[in-house]
Order: structure tokens, then sequence, then C-alpha cells
């Protein structure tokens, strides 16, 4: 799994480059025909991870509850954010990896409650979760990306 959680950081690190040239104002662009903007979709890589692992298995998440809920799933951009909090979500991107691996590693996941996911995927137990990361990270790296090219063509 140590190489797993170790892609999933890296494709977020690529994340963290893809988007460096942009301002805050355009990481909060939402164009025209999207939901959502570029700094949201990072955020809920983040939320997303912490409810699908820590709070299915009875635990707190690492980042804070208004976080969460914040950005996770079936939420939408609620105001600005920042480029203090733009700054913090880059952080949390990669540190809530890293505290997932030492968790993974102290097997603090044993109470995972498992459930299916709205695309169909059953997750059991937290080497399923692991696993499915890598889908739900590409998924958003492609919105990402998207919203990346609209909103540089609109200049």
């Amino acid at each position: 799994m140590d190489q797993i959680i170790d892609n999933v950081k890296q494709v977020r690190i690529s994340f963290i480059e893809s988007i460096s040239e942009l301002s805050a104002a355009q990481l909060n662009e939402i164009p025209e025909g999207f939901n959502n903007n570029i700094i949201w979709n990072m955020a809920h890589l983040v939320a997303a991870q912490q409810g699908i692992s820590y709070l299915r298995a009875g635990l707190e998440t690492f980042v804070d509850k208004d976080f969460y809920l914040s950005y996770t799933g079936g939420t939408k951009p609620d105001g600005i954010v920042s480029e203090q909090e733009i700054t913090h979500i880059k952080t949390l991107l990669v540190s809530t990896l890293d505290q997932f691996k030492i968790d993974y590693h102290n097997q603090i996941f044993d109470n995972y409650k498992g459930w299916t996911t709205r695309y169909g995927v059953n997750l059991n137990n937290i080497d399923d979760v692991t696993t499915f990361l890598t889908f739900h990270e590409g998924l958003h790296f492609g919105y990402i990306m998207a919203l990346k090219r609209v909103i540089l063509k609109n200049i």
C-alpha cells in the first residue's frame, strides 16, 4: 500500500505544480458550464480522503470539521478562497497523505465500516479505500486540467 499512497502523493504534487502559475482569482474562477473551481477540487481531494478513510473507520479527521464540511462530496464553492487558505490547502494535500501513511502502518483503521461509492465500488476496508483513491484523484485531476484550459483560454 505504501506505493499506492506514494503515487497519490506524487499526483497531488503534480496538481500543485500544474497550477503554480495561476493567480488566486484564477483558482477561484468558476467558468461557464462548470459547477466548481480549481481550488475547490483540490480541497475536495483532502476532504474526500479524510471522509472515506478516517470518518468511515469511526475516527476523527486530520483536518478540522469546518474544512471537511466545506469541501466534502455534494458541496460547491462558497465564496472566495484567500491566498492564505490556498497555501493551507496545498500543504494539506501533502501532509494528510503523510499522516495517512503513518496511520495506515499503525493500523488505526481496524473498525472500518464498508460501503459502496456512488460509482458502484465496494470499499470494505482501508486497503480498498487506498486503491480507490487513485481513481478519485485521477477524476479530479481531469477536472482541474479542464478548468485550467478554459481559464487560460479566457485570458
